[in-house]
């Protein structure tokens, strides 16, 4: 039953996410972007070179993009009881947050919502590469199960790019807040809700694997 909940939160995290590339594809891919209200509002700014903000931002969602289908997979326990796949995988993963994030850092200065945006962004940045990094230093150290609470961490901010499309609107239409507060807030309550939700789970298991060591010790003194 365990195995069956968990297949199927991973088939709906490709839902999700298969969506969430939809929307990107129509909205900047098929379509100008340079049409779309978050972007056209950027060449108010004299210092905004559309052709280099317009490169970054596609290698950015590319190699985001990447470590968002990655993730889920890598999650799984199948996945590392093939420990060669999950490594190549893994490297892949880690690979593209490295590559996606000076792209990112690029890009929040340029961010909509003026500086509370460029913040929010560069927190995001930030958080992601900090939690991969250390995700991949446990590792080196042999220390399983740091990494694998590590890099469940790294994929929560990962898929932060999903949770704050669906936030965003909220903020900035349903709230009123508009761009200026309801862009970056988007971004720092997204960040705030994934990670909650990723310590919540983290807590249990521990908590868990807690009852189930005593509960075999206790066993094996009787």
């Amino acid at each position: 039953m365990g195995r069956r909940k968990i297949n199927w939160t991973v088939w709906f995290s490709y839902l999700v996410i298969t969506g969430f590339m939809a929307y990107i594809l129509v909205a900047y891919g098929l379509n100008d972007p340079r049409k779309t209200g978050i972007v056209s509002g950027k060449f108010a700014n004299p210092n905004f070179h559309y052709q280099t903000w317009k490169i970054l931002f596609f290698f950015h969602i590319t190699t985001a993009a990447v470590a968002l289908m990655l993730g889920p997979f890598q999650l799984l326990k199948a996945s590392r009881k093939k420990m060669k796949k999950h490594r190549t995988i893994g490297k892949i993963y880690v690979s593209s947050i490295f590559l996606s994030v000076p792209a990112g850092i690029y890009l929040a200065f340029y961010a909509t919502g003026g500086i509370g945006g460029t913040i929010g962004f560069l927190i995001l940045d930030i958080a992601w590469f900090m939690t991969t990094f250390v995700g991949l230093k446990r590792i080196r150290e042999r220390n399983i199960q740091s990494h694998q609470e590590w890099m469940l961490r790294s994929y929560a901010v990962t898929l932060v790019f999903v949770t704050f499309r669906l936030l965003m609107p909220i903020m900035v239409f349903l709230l009123h807040l508009g761009f200026a507060i309801g862009f970056p807030l988007a971004v720092i309550v997204s960040i705030m809700i994934n990670l909650y939700l990723t310590e919540r789970y983290l807590k249990r298991k521990r908590k868990g694997t807690i009852n189930t060591a005593s509960y075999a010790i206790n066993k094996g003194s009787n």
